[in-house]
């Protein structure tokens, strides 16, 4: 259904002294004639919203547009109609006024029921020409409206946003088709994107780039955008469509295509002889699916509809704080509007790595409380909290989240998500002072950090942490954590550590696939000594960064720490972690030295084999000499420095909050099944 919206004050309007800076560019007569075309556009969201006002200002005199959208937030990266005084309005209503704004004598037909057989003829007719602003995974519609504009000798552009450029390519009556230098028809629908997609961009300059392949998901329909292609692509749309409307010769159509790329600063336009049935594009669409269905496979799960309460809310951000392992040892009971039970699963004295009657979990739920706090402020709550519950056992924290005047959004807020274990190399570049002092205040006034940056320094922490390695590997009572936490088939992994993420090369993970199998194989490459795979984890990436830190009870023990002080540290910890992270820092923990330490100390034999026992002793004296501290004042410790890519390559995610939610009558049955593994499954303590 055609939807006209008329001329109204145009009274007022001059449109000759609106456009009268374009005349110089065109002559007083072109922008005359530019004043009596009629240009159709499909779609009024990224791309297509800006040709519109582009094309208006350009002074065309009327449009035929399209769209069956409202404006939602996930638009406002790209889409210039998308505003908070747009959000749930018709997209199509939303631009066509933008463009009566800039010319209310421009006579303008809506379609806001979309393109459909029935009506493309009415949304061609009387049209000069036609521009693509269909949403790049609208193929079928799209390939009619071009062998349609083919039929009735109309010329129609298609250029798309592709990462921060653009491609484009024309199509002229009586040249080569749409369907020709695509390929499209019969084709499976996943092929048919990446046919368009190499179709587009036959150079592929934006992959080099393109930081994070995971969200160009085409068998899922999800791909990155930016603003400024878009921006991009109604320029170049545009110079085109003055070319081709003014008739003034020059325009290059398919089988030539074109691509300018602003970030690599570079522009190619060629021809491409036989479009899709040329050789090397076959190529490419056969190359294409695999590496699309490979990427679909890895790819991130859509996000979930938020939840619907703001308890529900606060528990969905507060569930990415870190645990051992990605275990998530905590189950969440919600009371009422402002109140959560926080069960708190204790594996102290069962899990080898949960040294210290279980100080690693306590550790993880002040994370988690943190994480809480953070959470609830954004709706102008703060938090309370008390436990009841010794060292050692499982513990059950009320929550309250009451209502308070003059509490503001945390700055840390926006970093929970983002915050997790990078067992890469790092840059080496020096912290700032500013930096290192703004992490020690996070800390308190309980803990206190030292840094250890010189190359002497980091040498000799990352011997330290070779030391734990050895142990571990050698450890039969860590064997079966290890086989548990490592997830071989995801590299987002909900409930684990994602084997991509260990920081071993993937050969090396395979032999430690197979050799997990069976405790006996781990024996026999143990034969040939752990020193390679100590050198991927512990002396390389220990090497590469900005230094190791330690941080520590700031005045001496004279007793174990209690419960709340181990809580209450866990949230000192976050606020450290998530203060790193807010400065573009990488951050690895690494409490296997403490661990095997502290039995040391103690004297708790974590294992039956004498000679990891006499190790772990070794490991002690080592670590007080290098840290300068005695082991049982330690808390944390770990390296830190600038990440060479923020790409998240493999990442510990995080359970659906439905699945950490327990009623009342499923409570006791599903805290039985709660598993709180420990610091590490071969490389670092936090997910």
């Amino acid at each position: 259904m055609t939807t006209p919206m008329m001329p109204a004050g145009s009274f007022d309007f001059d449109y000759d002294e609106a456009f009268s800076r374009n005349i110089g560019w065109v002559t007083e007569w072109e922008q005359q004639i530019l004043r009596t075309k009629r240009v159709a556009i499909a779609g009024m969201g990224g791309v297509g919203g800006v040709h519109l006002l582009t094309l208006a200002r350009l002074g065309i005199g009327a449009f035929n547009v399209s769209d069956m959208d409202v404006f939602e937030t996930v638009n406002f990266n790209r889409q210039i109609g998308a505003s908070t005084a747009t959000l749930g309005r018709p997209k199509v209503d939303v631009m066509a006024a933008m463009a009566r704004d800039i010319n209310p004598t421009a006579e303008i037909r809506r379609f806001p029921d979309g393109i459909n057989d029935a009506n493309i003829d009415e949304f061609l007719d009387g049209v000069d020409l036609f521009i693509d602003g269909f949403d790049f995974f609208v193929l079928d519609v799209r390939a009619k409206v071009f062998a349609r504009c083919a039929e009735l000798g109309i010329p129609a552009i298609t250029a798309g946003p592709i990462g921060m450029g653009t491609a484009y390519i024309v199509f002229m009556p009586g040249g080569m088709t749409f369907e020709q230098y695509f390929g499209l028809e019969g084709q499976p629908i996943e092929q048919q994107y990446v046919n368009f997609l190499v179709g587009l961009t036959p150079r592929g300059m934006h992959r080099s780039y393109l930081v994070d392949p995971s969200r160009l998901d085409l068998v899922n329909q999800r791909g990155p955008s930016t603003a400024m292609a878009c921006q991009i692509c109604a320029g170049v749309t545009g110079i085109e469509a003055l070319r081709i409307l003014l008739n003034r010769g020059g325009v290059k159509a398919a089988p030539w295509f074109h691509q300018f790329d602003a970030y690599r600063s570079r522009f190619v336009s060629r021809k491409l002889p036989g479009g899709s049935r040329h050789i090397g594009q076959r190529l490419k669409q056969k190359l294409g699916l695999r590496m699309m269905k490979a990427i679909a496979r890895n790819a991130p799960r859509v996000k979930p509809e938020p939840p619907a309460t703001e308890i529900e809310r606060i528990l969905d951000l507060a569930r990415w704080a870190p645990s051992g392992d990605n275990s998530q040892p905590w189950r969440f009971h919600i009371e009422d509007d402002e109140a959560v039970t926080v069960r708190i699963r204790n594996e102290g004295g069962v899990n080898v790595y949960e040294y210290a009657n279980g100080q690693p979990t306590l550790l993880s739920a002040g994370h988690l409380l943190e994480s809480m706090r953070i959470a609830a402020a954004r709706f102008g709550r703060r938090m309370e909290w008390s436990q009841s519950g010794e060292r050692g056992a499982s513990l059950d924290i009320k929550v309250r989240f009451p209502r308070q005047p003059g509490v503001r959004p945390d700055p840390l807020e926006s970093f929970v998500k983002l915050r997790s274990v990078d067992r890469a190399s790092y840059k080496t570049d020096a912290l700032t002072p500013v930096h290192k002092a703004a992490m020690a205040e996070a800390l308190g006034p309980d803990l206190v950090i030292d840094w250890f940056e010189s190359r002497g320094q980091r040498w000799k922490f990352s011997r330290l942490y070779g030391l734990a390695t050895d142990i571990r590997l050698r450890c039969r009572e860590a064997y079966d954590v290890h086989r548990r936490m490592i997830d071989w088939d995801n590299h987002f992994s909900p409930h684990g550590l994602p084997a991509g993420a260990i920081g071993l090369d993937s050969v090396t993970r395979k032999m430690m696939r197979w050799a997990l199998e069976d405790w006996s194989r781990v024996e026999r490459m143990n034969l040939l000594g752990t020193g390679a795979a100590s050198l991927q984890l512990d002396i390389l990436p220990g090497m590469a960064c900005a230094g190791h830190f330690t941080i520590s009870w700031r005045e001496p023990r004279v007793a174990p720490p209690t419960a709340d002080e181990l809580l209450n540290a866990g949230q000192r910890l976050q606020r450290f972690w998530l203060t790193a992270t807010r400065f573009g820092l990488a951050l690895q923990p690494s409490l296997a030295p403490l661990a095997f330490a502290t039995y040391a100390v103690t004297g708790t034999r974590f294992t039956e084999a004498p000679k990891l026992i006499a190790k772990a002793e070794k490991l002690a004296v080592e670590l007080g000499r290098v840290t300068g501290h005695e082991v049982d004042a330690l808390v944390f410790m770990g390296r830190i420095g600038h990440p060479k890519t923020t790409r998240p390559v493999s990442r510990s995610h995080r359970l659906p909050l439905a699945d950490l939610i327990t009623g009342d009558q499923r409570q006791a049955a599903v805290q039985e099944d709660l598993v709180g593994e420990g610091p590490e499954a071969v490389v670092a303590r936090s997910a």
